[in-house]
């Protein structure tokens, strides 16, 4: 689940705050990711956002998560190193059946090609920024997706759902 520009960019550069997105998509956000009970996100993606989203597992793909370990919350802000698969592995174990995919680029990217994202849930904001990071970065990829509905938030926002075609 990712907010991007008319012109297919999620961000200006890895740290980007994604306090650029509208107050509906912020809302529909919030409704999905708490209904799913666990995000998933990289590490730079955390940190631009800057805390850990309340009332949902925060897991967090890191290369050194050690380094996070003081930051730590039980069942909320948890940091991983892994594989996608031993990322939903490890969900699975918690009796977590679903998971929102919240990126960045890289992290998206790693589990398209995976095979492991049945959905792609976009909301299109009336922005231009011309250069930045897309959807998903990092990897070759050419996967087909169906398109499920699009629903239009706020006054000027819309959410596309897609289902990954395998």
């Amino acid at each position: 689940m990712m907010a991007m520009t008319v012109d297919g960019i999620v961000a200006k550069n890895s740290f980007h705050n994604a306090d650029w997105t509208s107050k509906a998509d912020k809302i529909a956000f919030i409704a999905e990711t708490k209904k799913h009970g666990a995000i998933i996100m990289g590490q730079n993606t955390f940190i631009a956002i800057g805390r850990p989203l309340p009332n949902r597992l925060n897991f967090i793909l890191s290369l050194e998560p050690e380094k996070y370990k003081e930051k730590e919350i039980p069942g909320v802000l948890e940091f991983f190193k892994g594989s996608p698969q031993e990322v939903i592995s490890a969900l699975k174990k918690r009796n977590f059946q679903t998971a929102i995919l919240g990126g960045g680029p890289y992290t998206n990217a790693s589990f398209l090609k995976a095979g492991l994202v049945d959905e792609m849930l976009i909301t299109v904001e009336p922005r231009l920024f011309g250069n930045g990071m897309t959807f998903a970065k990092g990897e070759d990829l050419d996967i087909k997706l169906e398109f499920i509905n699009a629903t239009p938030l706020g006054d000027s926002a819309l959410q596309i759902r897609y289902k990954i075609i395998k």
